[in-house]
């Protein structure tokens, strides 16, 4: 099983002068061409077998996108919605008792500890996710080898899915940064006789560049890596 992880476009509540507090907003303008270009790339290179999405609005628009351009219907998930958004019981934080008012330290920090007065912990968030990526394995993960499952979702929903394939403990030491419409490419491969996971890739934003050059992302570096490879000098030691 192929499993495509895609982190929701551009939010209102990503930009750095965003006043309006922890909402539910939707996609900003540069959001909606992710969506639109990350649509298209999974239309030209994926085959969808299941579609699965956050709740949240900035999620829920992305994914639109991704159904306009393959024609997969997605299945709402409110266990992928960020890490904050759900209740300590798991049910989501609905759009009237926002904005959220968190707690000043890092929820990773202190694992253990409600980020919010009525909310969940770290700990709590990595269970809902847990729970979904077990039911994924259970629906997916022992057929054709070559199913392909594509989640539509939050930066912290996959920092919780390195978390869990990795075998992470509560006290976790790396936070994984992932670009607006960025993608992370996990194989699940249970008899292979290896490890059963896979990483092939993170953070692919290749379709974020346009065919006339256009960089539709918000860190220019990432740009650079699209688009620049590694020149190596050939000689004996690397020849073919």
């Amino acid at each position: 099983m192929h499993l495509l992880l895609v982190r929701h476009g551009q939010s209102y509540v990503n930009l750095d002068d965003w006043e309006g507090g922890y909402v539910d907003a939707g996609l900003t303008p540069l959001g909606r061409r992710q969506a639109e270009r990350v649509g298209q790339w999974m239309a030209e290179n994926a085959r969808i077998d299941a579609l699965y999405t956050s709740t949240m609005a900035r999620a829920l628009e992305t994914c639109a996108a991704v159904t306009t351009a393959t024609g997969i219907v997605a299945q709402p998930d409110d266990r992928l919605r960020e890490f904050g958004n759900c209740y300590a019981d798991g049910s989501p934080v609905p759009a009237e008792a926002m904005p959220i008012y968190y707690a000043e330290f890092w929820g990773t920090g202190r694992p253990y500890s409600q980020i919010s007065e009525v909310g969940e912990s770290w700990i709590l968030f990595r269970v809902r996710v847990g729970t979904f990526l077990d039911d994924i394995l259970a629906r997916h993960g022992n057929g054709d080898p070559e199913t392909t499952v594509v989640v539509v979702c939050h930066g912290g929903v996959i920092d919780a899915t390195f978390d869990y394939i990795f075998n992470v403990g509560a006290h976790r030491r790396v936070e994984v940064w992932t670009h607006n419409t960025g993608i992370v490419h996990w194989e699940y491969a249970p008899g292979s006789g290896r490890e059963p996971w896979r990483l092939h890739a993170h953070g692919m934003v290749h379709h974020l560049v346009t065919d006339d050059g256009q960089w539709l992302g918000a860190r220019s570096l990432l740009r650079d890596a699209t688009q620049k490879a590694l020149r190596v000098k050939r000689g004996p030691e690397n020849s073919p």
